[in-house]
């Protein structure tokens, strides 16, 4: 079993930065990438940064420039730090991380509210 403990969301206003941090632990063999998802009220789910085992990452077009994903192998824990936030950023923020040894495995999400 893998647990994913998220922390640093909170409340920021616009043009604020913030970082938000996941620590997994447990049966972690072999990361093959680590993510992280948004949501917003009434909306679906998105990718918002992926960090892949070879380092190589991808961001979803409404962050690029403003967000940046990065990984400590050693602390099997991915962070991502959001500068220049905007109203339409506040959402939910689920870690997710997909291991060989236990599958496809998400955090219970962290609150990020970004007030105008």
């Amino acid at each position: 079993q893998v647990q994913l403990v998220e922390s640093g969301g909170g409340l920021v206003q616009a043009g604020g930065s913030l970082r938000l941090s996941c620590a997994a632990s447990g049966s972690i063999f072999g990361i093959d990438y680590m993510a992280w998802h948004r949501q917003a009220p009434g909306k679906q789910r998105e990718l918002v940064a992926l960090i892949a085992r070879s380092g190589s990452t991808n961001y979803a077009d409404s962050v690029k420039g403003r967000f940046t994903i990065s990984r400590d192998n050693a602390k099997n824990t991915v962070y991502l730090q959001m500068t220049s936030l905007k109203p339409e950023d506040t959402a939910v923020y689920y870690c997710n991380v997909m291991t060989r040894s236990n599958g496809n495995n998400w955090g219970r999400g962290a609150q990020v509210t970004v007030s105008s």
